[in-house]
């Protein structure tokens, strides 16, 4: 990523966050994880770039995926006020669950939320995420669930939604979509990709008949051995590295 690596007027550390969000949006662009301007992925500044204050980053509302650029992201409080006198509006949907997250949650830097067929198709379905593949074995009590009460626009959902969260780095919203968090931006993405997997897998499955089932003490295994949430082989960061080297080749405008 040849970023530009400082903005005139902006503390380093934030525009380093938002060329890396703006990069993300562009994977998503390029994997299909798009819902045409609607979804949102959002990163907590770090306290030396918002003064101690909970701050965030996230995309402005009106635009696809594919036309995010680290200049255009919009800086919110957790009240979903602009802060950076962005020209753009900000989907109310979009800050409520992502505000509450990020304020709830201490480790939550960074927030992701898909309305991808597979991830709605498992949402909607009794069972949840069934423990059958390779990509689900690897998420082994790490997935919580939401019950679905509506458009998430009203404040009041928020202590119900992080009480089911609790720790659980992975969430089904019920009849909704996907959403994932972490202290990096890699790592709640390779986070997502991984649960996608496993719901793609299962909506194709699912058309084939019976599956044979993860016993539990080897899905437990399984999530344990999984290296690509681990720090010591960068959690996520190669995977996401790598997928960003592919927006570049295509189209480097999400730096600006």
């Amino acid at each position: 990523m040849n970023a530009i690596l400082q903005k005139p007027g902006m503390h380093p550390d934030e525009w380093k966050a938002r060329i890396e969000l703006a990069a993300c949006y562009r994977v998503f662009a390029m994997l299909g994880w798009t819902e045409m301007i609607y979804n949102h992925i959002t990163v907590r500044l770090p306290d030396s770039a918002s003064g101690g204050q909970k701050q965030f980053l996230i995309n402005p509302f009106g635009l696809h995926y594919s036309e995010v650029t680290a200049s255009n992201l919009v800086k919110i409080d957790l009240q979903g006020k602009v802060l950076d006198g962005s020209r753009y509006p900000v989907n109310p949907a979009g800050f409520t669950v992502h505000a509450a997250i990020h304020d709830g949650l201490p480790d939550a830097h960074c927030v992701m939320h898909t309305h991808t067929t597979a991830g709605i198709a498992v949402a909607c379905t009794q069972c949840g995420l069934a423990q059958n593949n390779f990509y689900s074995a690897q998420l082994h009590d790490l997935v919580a669930y939401h019950d679905f009460e509506g458009i998430t626009i009203h404040a009041d959902e928020a202590p119900r939604l992080l009480k089911n969260i609790g720790d659980k780095p992975v969430v089904i919203l019920r009849n909704h979509g996907l959403l994932a968090w972490a202290k990096t931006l890699p790592l709640a993405f390779v986070r997502l990709w991984t649960l996608q997997r496993a719901c793609d897998i299962q909506m194709a499955q699912a058309a084939m008949g019976p599956a044979i089932t993860v016993p539990e003490a080897v899905a437990r295994k399984t999530t344990h051995d999984s290296f690509q949430f681990d720090a010591q082989f960068g959690a996520g960061q190669d995977v996401f590295d790598a997928l960003v080297r592919q927006v570049d080749k295509m189209d480097i405008s999400y730096q600006n």
